[in-house]
C-alpha cells in the first residue's frame, strides 16, 4: 500500500511539473516569435544557463540556430548568437535598444547606480566618474598609488603558498578600497570583504527576496556595505584632513558636478565602480598568471620587457606613464588572456518597442543577450585559436589602441 501511494505522488508529481512547463511554453507563444524552450514559471533556465553557461547556449543553438528565446534571470531574453547580428545590435543602441542589466544588478547596486539612471542625472554621474578613472587621473594619481600598493601587497606574500583565485579577488578588491576610500587591510576590510562577495553573487540571481536566495543575501550585504561607506563619509565631512582618494575629490564643493551628487548617490558610485572593476581585475589577473605558468616562453618574454624597464631604475623608483606605454608585449599578453579567458561572454540589451529580427519579431521589454564569446576562438580571426600566442597581436598595428 505504501508502495502505491508513493508511486500515485511520483506520477502526481510529474504530471504537475509537465503541466507547469507546457503552461510556461504556451504563455510565450506569440506569433513570429523565435523558436527556443522557457522552462519553469519565473524561474525559467536561469539554472542552466549559470550553471552551463557556453554549453547550455551551444546546446540549444544546435536545436534551435543562431537566434531563440529563453528565460533567464527572471526575464525572457533572447539568445543571439549570430556575429552579423550582434553586430549590428551593438551598433545601433537607441535605435529600440537600451541597456538590459538583470534586474538582480540594477536593484542591488543602487537606483543611483551609472546603469539605472537617464537623463542630466546620468551626465552628471558619468562626469563624476570619469573625472576619478579618466585618462588624466589614472596617470598622474592611479597609477603611482597602485604602484605602491601592488609592491607593499606581494612583498607581505614572500615565501607563503597562496590560493591564487583568492588572493587575486582579495587583490583587486583591497586595491579599489584603497583608492576609492583609503581603505587599508585590517578589520575594516576583513568585514568588508564578504559582504561584497555575498553582494556580487546577488546581482546574478534570480530577483526574488526570500530569506536563504542569494538575491536577498546581496541585499542584507548592500545595507551593511552601505552603512560602513556612509559612516565614512561623515568622518571625512567632520574632519579638515585631506586624504587624496577618490572619497575625498567626490565631497569636493567646489565643482558643479560633484557638488550635484547626494550621499546616497556618493554610495551607488563607488559601489558601482567596485563592482565593475573587480571581477574583470580578478579574473583576468588569475589566467594570466595561468596562461604565463603554461607557457614559460611568453613568461620569459614578459620578464625581458619588465626587466629592461626597471635597468634604468632605482628598486624604489615606481613605474610611471611613458613605462607603461612602452610595454607592448605585457599589453598582449593582457589581450590574449582576455581573448582566451573571455571574462565578460556577452550583454545584455532591452527592447524599448517591438523589433524585427531576422523575420522574427522580439516583443517590447524582452532582454537580447548578446552572445561574444565564440567570435573570440574563431579560426579565421585567430589561427590557433586555443593557443595561448600574445605574439599574435603585435602583428596588429592597432592593437595598442589611443593612449
Amino acid at each position: 500500500m505504501g508502495v502505491l501511494v508513493a508511486f500515485s505522488m511520483v506520477v502526481l508529481g510529474l504530471c504537475i511539473c509537465s503541466l507547469l512547463l507546457k503552461w510556461n511554453e504556451v504563455r510565450y507563444m506569440k506569433k513570429n516569435l523565435p523558436p527556443g524552450t522557457m522552462g519553469w514559471p519565473l524561474f525559467g533556465e536561469t539554472t542552466e544557463f549559470l550553471k552551463h553557461g557556453p554549453n547550455f547556449m551551444k546546446s540549444q543553438r544546435a536545436r534551435y540556430g543562431n537566434l531563440y528565446k529563453t528565460h533567464i534571470l527572471g526575464c525572457p531574453t533572447v539568445i543571439c548568437m549570430d556575429p552579423d547580428l550582434n553586430r549590428y545590435i551593438l551598433m545601433n543602441e537607441g535605435k529600440g535598444l537600451i541597456p538590459g542589466y538583470p534586474q538582480s544588478m540594477l536593484d542591488i547596486l543602487g537606483k543611483y547606480n551609472i546603469a539605472a539612471v537617464h537623463g542630466s542625472l546620468h551626465k552628471t554621474m558619468r562626469g563624476a566618474m570619469l573625472a576619478l578613472i579618466g585618462p588624466t587621473m589614472a596617470r598622474d594619481h592611479l597609477m603611482p598609488k597602485i604602484d605602491e600598493f601592488i609592491r607593499s601587497h606581494l612583498n607581505h606574500l614572500d615565501g607563503e603558498i597562496i590560493d591564487i583565485q583568492d588572493k587575486t579577488k582579495e587583490m583587486a578588491l583591497l586595491v579599489s578600497l584603497k583608492l576609492i576610500g583609503g581603505i587599508e587591510s585590517g578589520l575594516l576590510f576583513e568585514t568588508l570583504k564578504p559582504e561584497f562577495y555575498k553582494l556580487v553573487e546577488g546581482t546574478i540571481s534570480l530577483p526574488i527576496d526570500l530569506p536563504g536566495t542569494s538575491y536577498h543575501h546581496g541585499f542584507q550585504a548592500r545595507k551593511k556595505i552601505t552603512s560602513m561607506l556612509t559612516k565614512i563619509i561623515n568622518e571625512r565631512r567632520a574632519t579638515s584632513n585631506t586624504f587624496g582618494d577618490m572619497l575625498d575629490a567626490l565631497l569636493k564643493t567646489d565643482e558643479i558636478a560633484r557638488a550635484k551628487l547626494t550621499d546616497e548617490q556618493i554610495v551607488d558610485l563607488i559601489l558601482t565602480i567596485i563592482y565593475s572593476g573587480y571581477e574583470t581585475v580578478s579574473t583576468t589577473s588569475m589566467m594570466a598568471i595561468k596562461y604565463l605558468h603554461d607557457n614559460p616562453k611568453a613568461l620569459q618574454g614578459l620578464r625581458d620587457e619588465h626587466f629592461e624597464i626597471r635597468k634604468w631604475k632605482s628598486p624604489e623608483d615606481p613605474i610611471d606613464w611613458n613605462d607603461y606605454k612602452s610595454m607592448n608585449f605585457t599589453r598582449a599578453v593582457i589581450y590574449e588572456t582576455l581573448r582566451m579567458a573571455t571574462v565578460i561572454n556577452g550583454l545584455l540589451r532591452k527592447t524599448s518597442q517591438d523589433m524585427d529580427m531576422k523575420g522574427y519579431v522580439i516583443p517590447k521589454g524582452w532582454k537580447i543577450y548578446v552572445y561574444m564569446r565564440e567570435s573570440n576562438y574563431d579560426p579565421f580571426l585567430y589561427p590557433e585559436p586555443f593557443s595561448f600566442n600574445p605574439w599574435r597581436w603585435m602583428k596588429r598595428p592597432n592593437y595598442l589602441g589611443k593612449l
